[in-house]
């Protein structure tokens, strides 16, 4: 894995058998740096149900056979969906891989007919806000966009596609 780039990864849809890998991803950076919450358990548990069912798209990022990332897009109507749920395994962060995914998970918005793209991070996560930035993300305040049922989120950004 060495010298993995983003070029080496193969994006494609989840498939059912991708929940315990996408579980993991989230898992990792979310214990890293805050605590489960409520809605992580409900949504990491059952992402069928929390987030393909409702109308939302969950993307795998994999290197050979093996999930290395992931991203979702969350319906919440008329054209908007949360970007959530976005982790690159911590060996592979720096390599442009989460910048291909968040590309991809753009792309694929625009193909589902969105609007805009909101999220919540944490100003714990600079190198995530830099990236969101970077795709032209604004910075708005939290009244600003949907509610999000996350204590850690402290930065709410949206992109209007």
């Amino acid at each position: 894995m060495l010298k993995t780039t983003a070029a080496d990864i193969l994006l494609r849809l989840f498939q059912p058998e991708d929940a315990p890998a996408f579980r993991a991803l989230n898992e990792e950076w979310i214990a890293r740096h805050f605590t489960m919450e409520e809605r992580d358990n409900q949504t990491l548990s059952q992402p069928e149900k929390h987030i393909v069912q409702p109308g939302g798209m969950i993307f795998m990022a994999l290197l050979g056979p093996t999930p290395v990332g992931c991203c979702a897009l969350i319906p919440f109507g008329a054209g908007v969906f949360e970007l959530a749920k976005m982790a690159v395994i911590p060996e592979l962060r720096g390599r442009g891989i989460g910048r291909r995914i968040l590309a991809y998970a753009i792309e694929q918005a625009r193909v589902l007919g969105a609007s805009s793209l909101f999220l919540g991070s944490s100003t714990k996560l600079n190198n995530a806000i830099h990236l969101y930035e970077s795709f032209g993300f604004r910075h708005l305040r939290q009244d600003e966009i949907p509610s999000l049922p996350y204590n850690r989120a402290d930065v709410f950004m949206a992109l209007q596609l």
